[in-house]
């Protein structure tokens, strides 16, 4: 009985080796072509994103000029207005001497 038990503890102390070393790790073809995959995946995401951040900026830069244009227009009227005003007090002062 007692070599019996010794040959299932050894049995035991086998196993756990075998359990604890990694098994071999080749890469298989679907692994490879998985990877492959990802990252063309990867990569058309970015050129995707670098597409969308060039419209946004784009966009900006086209928001950004009209801003400075109705600013502009803005100022214009302004100057007009000021001009006007002027040329209205002139003209009552002038009627009033």
């Amino acid at each position: 009985m007692s070599k019996i038990a010794a040959t299932l503890i050894a049995g035991l102390f086998a196993t756990s080796v075998f359990a604890q070393t990694p098994a071999a790790t080749t890469p298989t073809h679907a692994e490879a072509q998985a990877s492959k995959d990802a990252a063309k995946a990867d990569a058309k995401h970015a050129k995707e994103v670098a597409k969308a951040d060039e419209k946004v900026e784009k966009a900006n830069a086209e928001a950004k000029a009209d801003v400075a244009k109705a600013e502009a227009k803005a100022s214009e009227k302004k100057a007009e207005a000021k001009a006007d005003q002027a040329e209205a007090k002139a003209d009552s002062v002038a009627r009033s001497q």
